[in-house]
């Protein structure tokens, strides 16, 4: 039985333009530079590949798994939102309070396979990447998926067809991840040293109003039913 080209493909942009704006990769970009402002240029092009591939595997999972493995822990999304706006915003306030001449010998100090493995996962990935705002939306479209999705105007895609779709959106969003940091060195040259710790101070304090947004949104769906009922 096949099916419709034309919807199958407006799913599969359905799922790029939920996902692409949350991870925003040119964004991220920067501040994958601020976290690897002292690595060499092969680190970060091996970073870059690592993160793409763990945010792939964090977003295939809480898409699919994402809602079963939360109702297995007894865990709701806003306490999610909560530990990951706190995870964010305690990165952001270290790299604001680092100087940049204890940045350069730490990463002196540092091999750098070995801190690749170390920082390739967390904090790159989870939470700078792929964050508590990108699951939610994988959960939601996980969610949507098992009745099938709807394309606008057109008939309904099957479930089977919506998560070839996912899973094609997903690597579309994660390609654009690998690309958008593998960039990240010609960033760094051109801005040099000073333009590059000018970089690192603003991306740090905006990283760090992100990490309180995360969390508020995930305390006010907390607290609000509280107070309603206390009323």
């Amino acid at each position: 039985m096949g099916i419709p080209l034309i919807e199958f493909a407006q799913t599969v942009l359905v799922f790029i333009a939920a996902l692409f704006p949350i991870v925003n990769p040119l964004g991220g970009a920067t501040i994958f530079l601020t976290m690897t402002s002292g690595y060499p240029p092969e680190a970060r092009k091996a970073l870059a590949r690592k993160v793409a591939v763990y945010g792939f595997f964090i977003l295939l999972v809480s898409m699919f798994l994402g809602s079963h493995v939360l109702a297995f822990f007894g865990v709701s999304l806003p306490a999610v939102q909560v530990g990951g706006g706190l995870l964010v915003a305690a990165s952001a306030w270290g790299m604001l309070h680092k100087e940049e001449d204890v940045r350069s010998r730490d990463a002196s100090r540092q091999d750098p396979h070995q801190d690749w493995q170390r920082h390739a996962f967390y904090p790159l990935t989870l939470p700078l990447t792929v964050g508590p705002g990108s699951i939610s939306v994988a959960l939601t479209l996980g969610a949507n998926m098992t009745h099938g999705l709807r394309a606008q105007g057109g008939d309904s895609v099957p479930a089977v067809w919506a998560a070839v779709a996912a899973m094609i959106g997903i690597i579309a969003v994660c390609g654009s991840v690998w690309a958008a940091y593998r960039s990240s060195e010609r960033i760094s040259k051109a801005l040099g040293p000073t333009g590059l710790s000018i970089v690192v101070r603003l991306s740090s304090f905006i990283l760090l109003c992100i990490g309180v947004q995360i969390f508020w949104n995930g305390a006010s769906r907390l607290i609000g039913p509280l107070l309603r009922s206390a009323r």
